[in-house]
């Protein structure tokens, strides 16, 4: 997201075919369970609805030779989900991805921020 410095962000989304993809929003996703232990409040901290992260959720999983996540049904004391090592790794792999595309393409985003129209602030 821009701060309003007009710094460039990248927002990578890496494409393996037509319905399989990996993005910000996925990583996101996952760092989010990872953190909170909950696909629901990983979903809600994002603005997602329960169903959309679950769907993120099943496609990952579908994704990948072995599970990203993990959950557990919910009961008396509620339900669950970890990301798996697998998991873990493939957000590790993306984030790196992201951070090398950003360092290799240092100077041409210098070179395009320099090019930006002046835009008052304010407006």
């Amino acid at each position: 997201m821009n701060d309003g410095t007009r710094s460039p962000t990248l927002r990578i989304r890496i494409v393996f075919g037509a319905h399989e993809m990996i993005g910000p929003g996925k990583a996101d996703l996952l760092e989010r369970i990872d953190r909170c232990g909950s696909i629901a409040a990983a979903g809600r901290e994002m603005g997602m609805s329960y169903k959309r992260a679950w769907e993120l959720v099943g496609t990952l999983n579908a994704m990948f030779r072995v599970p990203l996540v993990e959950s557990t049904r919910g009961g008396p004391g509620g339900g669950g989900a970890v990301v798996t090592e697998a998991g873990r790794e493939v957000l590790a792999l993306y984030r790196a991805f992201v951070a090398r595309a950003a360092e290799a393409g240092d100077e041409q985003l210098a070179a395009l921020t320099e090019r930006l129209r002046d835009i008052p602030e304010g407006k």
